[in-house]
């Protein structure tokens, strides 16, 4: 073990530290590399586990800084120590996942199974049949031109071009008309 490798984490063999190692990597010594990336790997580990709660985050954490450092090897000067230079390589990365954890904490919810929504099935289809009727009345009291193309985009699936040879509307009229439709509809069914 080299003085530039003093305070490494166990994991070396022989002797060979990882500022020797990543050396040789420098060189083109694919079995230096290989053997450096899998002792460093452990220790990379370690390090994100002690900030990422999620053994997945705490991996991804690790493939991260992997990553980076075949990306920036070139960059690693053998005349500095190693261990250093990995860390801060490692901590960059961990701090990116743990501000991509906070910034999905907040919006993202845990999927779990249910069996129904509601008490009875019942509930639900009596639900579902009110808001049909009130769908259907809300599309009764547009305007014809909308009316006729929300029934052909909309309720009989057509493409534009389809809804257009059937109602004699041109393409772009039918999209005005869908979409003062839809604004309608959204006033008249939207949240109370």
């Amino acid at each position: 073990m080299t003085d530039s490798d003093a305070g490494t984490p166990p994991g070396m063999r022989d002797g060979v530290g990882w500022s020797t190692l990543m050396t040789a990597a420098q060189a083109g010594d694919g079995v230096a590399y290989r053997r450096l990336l899998t002792e460093i790997t452990p220790y990379l580990r370690a390090l994100a586990r002690r900030s990422l709660r999620r053994p997945a985050d705490a991996e991804d954490a690790v493939q991260d800084v992997l990553l980076t450092l075949h990306s920036i090897r070139r960059t690693y000067d053998p005349a500095r120590p190693f261990q250093p230079w990995l860390v801060a390589i490692a901590r960059r990365r961990i701090v990116d996942r743990v501000r991509i954890q906070i910034r999905t904490t907040g919006r993202e919810t845990a999927i779990e199974p249910f069996e129904e929504t509601f008490a009875a099935p019942e509930t639900n289809e009596w639900g579902m049949e009110s808001d049909s009727i009130a769908l259907r009345r809300a599309i009764a009291d547009l305007p014809p031109g909308q009316r006729q193309a929300v029934e052909l985009l909309k309720l009989k699936d057509m493409s534009l071009k389809e809804a257009s040879a059937a109602s004699g509307a041109s393409v772009p009229a039918l999209k005005v008309a869908m979409h003062r439709a839809l604004k309608a509809l959204k006033g008249v069914l939207g949240p109370k």
